[in-house]
């Protein structure tokens, strides 16, 4: 929003760390002390987002007409195409795009994280699921499809000197307007901000979860739940100073901090590969039927083409990012997930050979099981 209003403005990788250190822990923050606030913010930060979300497309959808631009044709958004990677297959530019769509509808497992805070988890964790999955995938496409249209110039988008956000080009475009740009960039800034504590929360979560079962350093520490702010507090500021850390690697090399980013999408589709490629191998034999169980003749293509989809994307993504390839340019996802596999299979070896037997604990999903499980750590407090 700056650079809109100052042209020759270049900035520095240490301004844009200031600017996240303070959104990092004021959002940590909101998640250490207020417990009790958490459930409204999330409603709000629902409210916002899809608000926001509808504000924009109604923007981008009716400013081109009112300021004489027009917008763009047919064909360029829904026919065209626009290969600028360096790449000679279509298809495989294609295949590689497709993570720009799995970003936008987001990472389903979040709300499985908050398992043992929720109410009926065994219903309403699918709902949740579903709930995000057909929000994301409605505006989404909605939005898409908005801001293709308002683009007249795309290589002006492509090109854009405003601190790298192609969006702040769509948007200017749409708007014509600096004050309009402002305002749309300003609804991102804001769903931005107000979401970064739920990622907060279940990061803390799992870290909780993790060293309740003895699988981490520290294992005392970070599974103690604070009787005064009822959450597990020492996880939480743990999470916030590893966050500080790797944004510490953002001021010394952008392209150490990118395969950090690039390798979450690989370890995220990982995790989801590991929780059901064993229940395909097995036919489901160690699953207890659940509300929303699937028959047999859907859930074994449904597993089997989601378990070849993370097979082969998972390779796709590790290629690099544009072609010629430069060490500035290269996608290191392959090397950060082998290394720190290797770390992580040594870790394990380990914490085995000291005794580690993994989770003890065998609950059902009930209301009562937040209860058992911080009773189970000893000294943690009343509930999480």
């Amino acid at each position: 929003m700056y650079s809109l209003y100052h042209p020759d403005y270049t900035p520095q990788r240490w301004q844009i760390f200031v600017v996240f250190l303070v959104v990092c822990w004021m959002d940590a923050s909101v998640v250490m002390f207020g417990q009790r606030i958490l459930p409204k913010l999330a409603n709000l930060a629902c409210c916002v987002c899809v608000g926001g979300v509808f504000i924009t497309i109604m923007v981008c959808a009716i400013m081109p007409a009112t300021t004489g631009q027009g917008y763009a044709s047919n064909s360029f958004v829904w026919t065209e195409w626009n290969n600028q990677t360096g790449y000679t297959s279509d298809g495989f530019v294609f295949l590689a795009g497709m993570l720009n769509g799995a970003f936008a509808i987001g990472t389903p497992d979040g709300v499985c994280h908050l398992c043992e805070e929720i109410p009926e988890p065994k219903k309403n964790i699918p709902k949740g699921i579903a709930a995000q999955l057909i929000t994301g995938f409605i505006t989404t496409l909605c939005f898409y499809i908005a801001i293709l249209y308002s683009i007249t110039s795309f290589t002006d988008v492509t090109s854009t000197p405003i601190v790298s956000l192609p969006l702040a080009a769509v948007y200017q475009q749409a708007t014509r307007s600096r004050a309009g740009t402002t305002g749309l960039l300003f609804i991102f800034l804001l769903d931005t901000v107000i979401t970064v504590p739920g990622a907060y929360l279940t990061a803390g979560r799992m870290l909780w979860a993790l060293a309740r079962d003895q699988a981490t350093p520290f294992s005392a520490t970070l599974a103690h739940v604070h009787p005064t702010y009822r959450n597990p507090f020492a996880a939480q500021l743990a999470c916030g100073c590893i966050v500080t850390l790797l944004g510490c690697i953002y001021i010394a090399s952008a392209a150490a901090f990118g395969a950090f980013v690039g390798a979450f999408a690989i370890f995220t589709t990982l995790s989801y590969l590991a929780a059901f490629l064993p229940h395909l191998l097995t036919r489901r034999r160690h699953l207890r039927p659940g509300p929303f169980w699937m028959p047999a003749r859907v859930a074994y293509p449904v597993l089997g083409v989601a378990s070849a989809y993370v097979v082969v994307f998972n390779v796709v993504y590790c290629f690099p990012f544009a072609l010629p390839a430069t060490s500035a340019n290269m996608n290191y996802s392959a090397l950060m997930v082998g290394g720190i596999t290797v770390l992580l299979t040594a870790g394990y070896v380990w914490k085995r050979t000291r005794g580690y037997v993994g989770p003890t604990l065998k609950l059902d999903a009930e209301d009562g099981v937040a209860v058992a499980a911080v009773g189970a750590v000893g000294k943690g407090g009343k509930g999480a």
